[in-house]
């Protein structure tokens, strides 16, 4: 490794939350350290092509948010003799080696990016990588496998059931009278991998609901139905750490949303605000710290994440995780960490650094 390591920030992606990755993106290369880090800035398009780019993220007009376009040199990962090799292709005959990358930050979110499909691609060609491995990211992206790991822990949890589009298509009534009788409205409708709150939908009646599932499953095959809390407080702390002996967890936040719950035009586009720390008793942090702490092992989770809670009274229930959280100015994760004395390049150099500690570790399994 050279003397200033060569990071790839990578950001866009093919999922819905192309954009949300984009202003993630654009806060980390913002915040980054130069003088620590030698950047390279790679967007990848909603078609999926990886670009080499100039860094600078820019919301053009007529836009409301950035995006990466399909401009510019395709760029591609291949393990060469001496490593990781970044290629350029300049047409279909000629391609140009841009060196050696030692450490990779997928500033991704949703399918495709966040789902543990680049982390297997950045694995297999050896190239070290901020947040969870392969296994984690795939749990931590889809909710009915992560409920299914938290209720194996014995985590506490608002009554939910999981919905198959396929019986959704073929037996709907039946399947709402089984949803009615089983769940008290109000109750919010989840694509099961989706993030951002896209495609979330609250129902207060079968109509609904029914419209909630319809929603959902434009964005995945699998929906989930969960019960509605009310009063309920939306409480998140960050977590950082590679196993469970050096885990560290942020004393909570609290996000008072500007709508009626925190949808995507809440967390984007209208503020809403974000106490930081939260208003709670020493109590309360420590049973959140302690829920928050199972819910980071239950899923193998390493690098860093985000843990969600709902407080309705005294009654505490984790919502979900988040192994790439948003890097946004809007975004609770930094400035969670900001409030616990640690700043934003600060942030960065310590996921830097977690990463390739967690790859020497796992060196020794390599066949």
């Amino acid at each position: 490794m050279t003397t200033r390591p060569r990071a790839l920030i990578l950001y866009g992606g093919r999922s819905s939350e192309h954009e949300v990755s984009c202003l993630s993106a654009r806060s980390v290369l913002e915040a980054i350290d130069r003088d620590r880090y030698e950047v390279v800035p790679v967007g990848i398009t909603r078609e999926g092509r990886w670009v080499l780019t100039d860094g600078r993220i820019e919301t053009l007009p007529g836009e409301t948010l950035p995006q990466v376009r399909d401009v510019g040199p395709t760029v591609s990962l291949v393990l060469g003799r001496p490593g990781p090799v970044l290629v350029r292709f300049d047409d279909e005959a000629s391609h140009t080696n841009l060196g050696t990358v030692d450490v990779a930050f997928p500033v991704l979110h949703g399918p495709y990016g966040e789902d543990g499909t680049v982390q297997g691609l950045l694995a297999s060609v050896g190239v070290p990588y901020v947040g969870a491995d392969v296994t984690s990211s795939s749990l931590g992206v889809d909710k009915r496998a992560m409920k299914n790991a938290f209720k194996a822990r014995g985590l506490p949890q608002v009554a939910y059931l999981p919905v198959r589009q396929d019986r959704w298509q073929s037996e709907r009534g039946a399947l709402l009278d089984e949803l009615e009788g089983a769940l008290e409205y109000p109750l919010f409708v989840k694509p099961a991998r989706q993030g951002s709150s896209i495609g979330i939908t609250k129902a207060t009646d079968r109509d609904t609901l029914s419209a909630g599932l319809d929603e959902a499953f434009t964005y995945d095959r699998v929906a989930i139905v969960e019960v509605g809390l009310d009063p309920v407080r939306e409480i998140e702390v960050g977590a950082l750490g590679n196993n469970e002996h050096d885990l560290r967890i942020t004393r909570p936040g609290e996000i008072k949303p500007s709508h009626e719950f925190y949808d995507f035009e809440a967390k984007y586009l209208d503020a809403s605000e974000l106490v930081v720390p939260a208003e709670i008793d020493d109590a309360v942090a420590a049973r959140i710290d302690a829920i928050a702490r199972q819910a980071y092992l239950a899923i193998g989770c390493r690098g860093m994440a985000r843990i969600d809670f709902f407080l309705s009274g005294d009654r505490l229930y984790v919502n979900e995780i988040n192994t790439i959280p948003g890097f946004t100015p809007a975004s609770i994760f930094p400035r969670l960490w900001q409030a616990n004395g640690l700043s934003y390049p600060e942030l960065i150099d310590q996921l830097f650094q977690l990463a390739l500690d967690a790859a020497r570790s796992e060196q020794k399994y390599a066949p």
